[in-house]
């Protein structure tokens, strides 16, 4: 019987530990991004137009980046936002290479569209 009580004892406390520990976890702070994102100066993916130009541009850079296999899933996740010709780029990459890599792709993809850059490298901001 007193081991019982003593196993169910233990057991409490640890449950009791573990709780306390899922609690304490610390989320993510990415309040500037969110502040950013609301903002009504930025470009999100309900800004793109669906005039059929557009969607082409935004269509062939986005198979750019998922043909090319050196990119990682995050750089290929970028979101791709065209409106009136601009091509808004905007998400995290893993570093510069990468950045340049999908400058370089969406360039040569968008046929002269001008592109506004706001890709962030990870660990950067």
């Amino acid at each position: 019987m007193k081991r019982t009580i003593l196993a169910l004892a233990c057991l409490s406390a640890l449950s009791l530990v573990a709780f306390a520990a899922d609690n304490e976890k610390v989320e993510p702070d990415n309040t500037a991004t969110n502040e950013r994102d609301r903002s009504a100066e930025t470009q999100t993916s309900g800004d793109q137009s669906n005039s059929p130009a557009d969607i082409k541009i935004t269509k062939a850079i986005r198979q750019a980046l998922m043909k090319d296999s050196e990119l990682s899933t995050t750089a290929k996740n970028i979101k791709i936002i065209t409106d009136n010709g601009q091509v808004t780029r905007r998400g995290p990459v893993k570093n510069a290479q990468e950045k340049a890599k999908i400058d370089q792709l969406a360039r040569s993809a968008a046929g002269g569209a001008k592109i506004d850059d706001q890709l962030d490298i990870k660990g950067s901001n």
